[in-house]
């Protein structure tokens, strides 16, 4: 079956930069034809969508995290990754990367695959 795997997380100074990486495996999966898509888990916080890479390559942001967090993708890998950079204190949370429909962007429930989460944690 797919899995994603993640990797990336730590622990950085409010300011400082990490990147995450999300790799798919499986005999079957295609990186072409669907939606990637990083959400997020804070301490006693609902799961959040963070950003979105469309089946066409558009990218789609939360406004909290929009001009510091990049997301991009590698078809040859089958990997996405998230750039995060100016981190701050409120962006500490597990984060999830996950695939799904063409047409699924910013809503959990429409992603069909997850990965395991990694934490990331930012000190004020």
């Amino acid at each position: 079956q797919v899995q994603l795997v993640e990797s990336g997380g730590g622990l950085v100074q409010a300011g400082g930069s990490l990147s995450l990486s999300c790799a798919a495996s499986g005999r079957t999966f295609s990186a072409y034809n669907m939606a990637w898509a990083w959400f997020r888990q804070g301490p006693g916080k609902e799961r959040e969508f963070v950003a979105a890479i469309g089946w066409a390559g558009n990218t789609y942001y939360a406004d909290s995290v929009k001009g510091r967090f990049t997301a991009s993708r590698d078809f040859a890998r089958k990997t996405t990754y998230l750039q995060m950079n100016s981190l701050k204190p409120e962006d500490t949370a597990v984060y999830y990367c996950a695939i799904g429909p063409p047409g699924a962007v910013r809503s959990a429930n429409a992603y069909n695959v997850w990965g395991q989460g990694t934490q990331v944690t930012v000190s004020s």
